[in-house]
């Protein structure tokens, strides 16, 4: 979802932290269309809540009842704004639309939490956008120039308008008019008076997927989501779907040119919850896949196998069982550091991964660890990491990426630094050995990520996956990102012209 804009010059997000070497995905989207008892609002919050993972900052829902609609809007997690009993009278109705959230830098304000709801001709209609929009800021300026007056800052913003500008008469119509117009990843949930509409992007970049429960259906990003409900997963919304549900039923629509689908691997490494199935694969089997993967690409003589806890536990244990080197839980996990908790100082905040980390010395006091983790994006956290290990006892350190080196930012909707700032695209693996300060690094190669898909190795004509952060190979076109790369050499240009002269 949100895109964080200067105001009037949009520009791409920064990474937050100097220190900060997380990945973040922008965002979770939940609905529901004829729930028991009026209680929509309660159904998408229970969905919502087992998305949080997927942005911890803002949420918001919108219901509607009796033709009208109804909406919350909050900083903070799910259950703190709609853990209430009272959440089915707050915002009645047997529809509701949700969105757990997590801004880029400079975006978080409480005019860009979404559902984002307007007041058309055709009546109110509420969107919850999962992604990222490559051609936002081109369309921005157009709409900016013909008049349209933004309210927030993100590019969900963006598809109100075209909906709103769209001449077509029915509101199904108009929602595919503006979608035919924009670029990029994006998963989409919207509520009108009679309606709920689903969509994906062309390429089925960022995942959405449909549900029964009882007489009603549910849209949501994951099947977590569905699990929590309690709703029965009917299948994965296909790329370039546009879903249709109202008091009629069901239809599926396919308005746009068929392309082969190219979901996003991160989805499978590191953003989607293990107990997911995405795209009709287990994330918890395709992690243990990538780990014994890794295990055959860069065996080591070790003692222990230990995970990076959360995310790095599923590819340490395939490690483990393909090696035969023993699993142990060498750094322990703290989950119940507050969102909010304010480090004191620059050194107290050096220090911070030990609060979220802790080594275990009874495991790791003496021994030779592999140290598996899902990712390495700019290396800092795994530096404090392996001086952690280290500090424990730790006779050697080896460390697994269970992904292949991330080379390329992301334009699709995960906060991924720039291209300077990734360890991988600015040192050589001898150079990140040394400055990670292991013994030995390995990452998974592409191929090896494919077969741990179980796909046969990748093909550069066609690939059967968004991979471009490993590869360079973006699945669209980057619009903003070649008019702001156009408009600094012309800039260059005018430079050059004016010392020569």
């Amino acid at each position: 979802m949100s895109h964080a804009i200067a105001d009037p010059v949009v520009h791409r997000p920064h990474w937050r932290e100097a220190d900060d070497d997380q990945l973040r995905l922008e965002c979770g989207v939940c609905g529901v269309w004829g729930a028991d008892r009026d209680e929509g609002s309660s159904v998408v919050a229970l969905g919502l809540h087992a998305l949080q993972h997927r942005g911890q900052e803002a949420c918001g829902i919108a219901s509607v009842h009796d033709q009208r609609f109804h909406t919350e809007r909050h900083m903070g997690l799910v259950g703190e704004a709609f853990g209430g009993a009272n959440l089915a009278e707050r915002l009645p109705g047997s529809a509701a639309v949700g969105h757990t959230r997590y801004s880029t830098a400079g975006g978080s304000f409480l005019r860009n939490i979404q559902p984002m709801f307007a007041d058309l001709d055709q009546g109110g209609i509420a969107i919850a956008h999962n992604g990222n929009l490559t051609n936002f800021h081109f369309l921005h300026r157009q709409l900016v120039g013909e008049g349209a007056i933004f309210q927030s800052t993100s590019d969900s913003e963006v598809i109100l308008h075209l909906i709103a500008r769209s001449r077509k008469a029915k509101i199904v119509d108009r929602f595919i008019d503006a979608v035919s117009r924009i670029e990029g990843g994006y998963a989409l949930v919207c509520l009108t008076r009679t309606k709920m509409i689903g969509a994906r992007d062309p390429l089925g970049i960022r995942p959405l997927v449909l549900g029964k429960v009882g007489d009603g259906w549910v849209l949501a990003s994951e099947t977590c989501a569905l699990d929590a409900i309690g709703a029965e997963f009917v299948r994965d919304v296909e790329n370039g779907e546009v879903i249709v549900i109202d008091h009629e039923g069901l239809r599926s629509l396919k308005p746009f040119p068929a392309r082969p689908a190219r979901p996003c691997l991160f989805e499978y490494v590191y953003f989607s919850r293990p107990d997911s199935i995405v795209n009709g694969k287990s994330v918890y089997g395709v992690r243990k896949r990538m780990g014994a993967g890794l295990a055959r690409e860069h065996r080591v003589e070790a003692d222990v196998v230990v995970p990076v806890p959360d995310s790095g536990v599923p590819a340490a244990l395939g490690y483990a069982q393909e090696s035969g080197i023993p699993y142990e839980m060498g750094i322990i996990r703290s989950h119940y550091l507050g969102r909010t908790f304010i480090q004191p100082s620059q050194g107290a905040r050096q220090k911070g991964v030990r609060m979220k980390h802790s080594p275990n010395r009874a495991v790791l006091e003496g021994k030779r660890v592999v140290l598996i983790d899902d990712s390495i994006v700019r290396g800092t956290t795994s530096v404090k990491l392996v001086r952690a290990v280290r500090a424990a006892g730790a006779a050697e350190v080896h460390l697994r990426s269970a992904s292949p080196p991330i080379l390329w930012p992301d334009f699709y909707g995960i906060d991924m630094p720039e291209r300077d700032q990734l360890i991988a695209a600015r040192m050589s693996l001898e150079e990140m050995t040394k400055y990670l300060e292991v013994d030995s690094l390995g990452f998974l190669s592409v191929d090896g990520l494919y077969a741990a898909m179980e796909a046969g190795p990748r093909d550069p004509k066609n690939p059967q996956f968004t991979d471009h952060y490993f590869t360079g190979d973006y699945p669209t076109r980057l619009l903003d990102r070649e008019i702001e790369e156009g408009g600094r050499e012309e800039s260059g240009r005018q430079l050059s012209l004016l010392v020569s002269a």
